[in-house]
């Protein structure tokens, strides 16, 4: 099965789709060992780890083509990344999904946020007007190749104008097309349950560590009504304070001895990025 075929039918199922967040190639491999059935791309930990900047529209549109492309050829589970507003307008939105697309993600995201966007849990956010983002819903729409090719849309509405202008939006975007609708930032579980009850739709959850979100679990999620729930920042945040954690212990004792037990060794990180396989891959056309 096409992986966008894959990751249109984990949404739609029973069970929760739960999608860790990757930030490169190495962490989409940890997840895919882990045996998640999709990894997610986002704008917030891919500006970090390819800028060392924080989520606020710093990250251009071939950069994040190119983080995608790397993932996807690193891992075979689908991935679902981030469009962030579409890079502009609409004809912007036409070139990012399709880009996106020949990178080989099974799905993406746009948002209704003015540029330059922000992280979702950020302050100060603003959103264009709601017309706007049906035309570029339509277009998303329109554009992509693969009809299975899962097109979200995110709306940021809920911080600025309120609850009952989000869950508006998001079954415009519905309306417009949208495969998936994902209303950022609810702050409470109550605004979780009339998002879900009142939006009809597939719906998306979005767990940040320490954003404006309750952090509920997967099962207390899917009770809620989500049909898929992504961790984005998780494990960009454990790398960060691993290797500062790291970092500490070098300029304490000048060795990485009593780190060692939090570090994987030499022989399981070959293993991890299939270095045995490569190996025998590269014997194989020695053979007669």
């Amino acid at each position: 099965m096409k992986k966008t075929s894959l990751l249109r039918k984990y949404i739609l199922e029973d069970a929760i789709l739960v999608m860790p967040g990757a930030h490169d190639a190495l962490t989409a491999k940890i997840v895919e060992q882990a045996g998640f059935n999709a990894v997610t791309i986002g704008g917030y930990a891919s500006s970090a780890s390819l800028l060392g900047l924080p989520d606020i529209s710093f990250l251009s549109l071939t950069e994040m083509v190119d983080c995608v492309r790397r993932v996807t050829d690193a891992v075979d589970i689908p991935v679902f990344t981030d469009g962030d507003t579409g890079h502009g307008g609409v004809l912007n939105v036409r070139r990012t999904v399709k880009e996106i697309e020949r990178a080989g993600a099974a799905g993406m995201f746009i948002e209704d946020q003015v540029f330059p966007k922000r992280c979702g849990h950020m302050l100060d956010k603003q959103v264009i007007e709601t017309e706007e983002m049906i035309a570029k819903v339509k277009a998303a729409v329109d554009v992509r190749i693969d009809d299975d090719f899962v097109i979200m849309a995110r709306t940021d509405a809920l911080a600025v104008n309120g609850l009952e202008d989000a869950v508006e939006r998001g079954n415009l975007f519905r309306e417009a097309g949208a495969d998936l609708i994902f209303v950022e930032a609810p702050t409470t579980v109550e605004q979780m349950r009339v998002i879900n009850a009142e939006v009809d739709a597939p719906t998306l959850a979005n767990n940040i560590e320490g954003g404006k979100s309750p952090l509920l679990s997967a099962a207390e999620l899917e009770e809620i009504g989500y049909n898929t729930v992504v961790f984005p920042v998780a494990a960009t945040y454990a790398v960060a304070k691993a290797v500062g954690d790291l970092m500490a212990e070098i300029a304490a004792t000048g060795t990485t001895a009593g780190f060692s037990n939090r570090m994987v060794s030499f022989d399981e990180f070959n293993r991890l990025i299939g270095l045995d396989r490569l190996r025998s891959l590269e014997r194989s056309y020695f053979q007669s």
